[in-house]
């Protein structure tokens, strides 16, 4: 998957919205005065969002140095150091809060990721993320549940089946769906939404490839472990809001537990940018 094939058009249009027709502010110094700047953690992270901060600087300047002082991925602490950063002082206002924005948003879905990850890294469990993204950053966030820990369920509507409540009544069965999505593109990966173990038998008729059980109970998960006895991936998905409802369902023997607050929940991670 290529998380960054639109990274130039995200990052312009970030630019954009907040520069405009020019800095004001900014114009008020020396066009031709340079510093040095550096960014440091407000608060504890997993530091993600590496490519748009450097991308951010070079549309702005592409003479502006920068020199990263921890990996992508990195666990840092508050005070740290994240990178240093010299050119035209003009400039470096002017991109200093685009910079900013995309690396707190997507440091913030790496480290929830990567503290949810942790709790249940004692099963085989994948956390996946869902489509409850920002608008414009699907990719972006994607790629930060990825550096987080995380796996990425379908990036869009265009590369996998997932039939849900209302496709099935639309389509009159579960049955009737599953036989259409087969025959439009039987390559692509068929999954089957149930709402409870009455569901998740007929689902199994179908012989999808997953079969996500949403808002399933503890026990009710167990079952249908047990049941399908691993010859198809079942997804828990729905209401998973507590950390210890999560490791219970993890425990489950369940392949994938999807979180949609990976990315819809998120909050910021506080960066700062100083001058030396």
């Amino acid at each position: 998957m290529d998380y960054f094939e639109n990274i130039v058009a995200t990052v312009k249009t970030a630019l954009e919205e907040d520069i405009g027709s020019g800095d004001l502010t900014a114009s008020l110094i020396d066009e031709t005065a340079s510093t040095s700047a550096y960014i440091i953690a407000r608060e504890d992270a997993a530091i993600c969002g590496r490519p748009w901060v450097d991308k951010v600087f070079e549309l702005i300047d592409t003479e502006i140095k920068i020199r990263w002082l921890v990996n992508e991925g990195q666990l840092v602490s508050k005070g740290d150091r994240i990178l240093e950063a010299k050119g035209r002082t003009r400039n470096l206002l002017s991109a200093e809060r685009t910079a900013l924005n995309f690396m707190q948003t997507l440091s913030a879905t790496a480290t929830e990721t990567h503290k949810l990850c942790q709790l249940v890294a004692h099963t085989n469990v994948e956390l996946l993320d869902t489509r409850k993204t920002i608008p414009g950053l699907r990719l972006a966030q994607k790629y930060a549940v990825k550096i987080g820990g995380g796996h990425n369920h379908r990036i869009g509507l265009h590369d996998a089946f997932l039939l849900k409540e209302n496709h099935i009544k639309a389509s009159s069965s579960i049955v009737e769906a599953t036989k259409r999505a087969r025959k439009i593109s039987p390559e692509s990966r068929l999954e089957i939404e149930v709402e409870d173990l009455k569901e998740l038998r007929l689902a199994l008729n179908c012989e999808p490839d997953w079969i996500m059980l949403d808002n399933f109970c503890v026990e009710d998960i167990r079952v249908a472990v047990e049941e399908t006895n691993k010859l198809i991936k079942l997804e828990a998905s729905g209401g998973i809001e507590k950390k210890e409802h999560l490791i219970d369902i993890a425990e489950t023997g369940v392949d994938y537990i999807s979180v949609g607050a990976l990315t819809k929940h998120l909050r910021a991670i506080d960066f700062s940018m100083l001058f030396e």
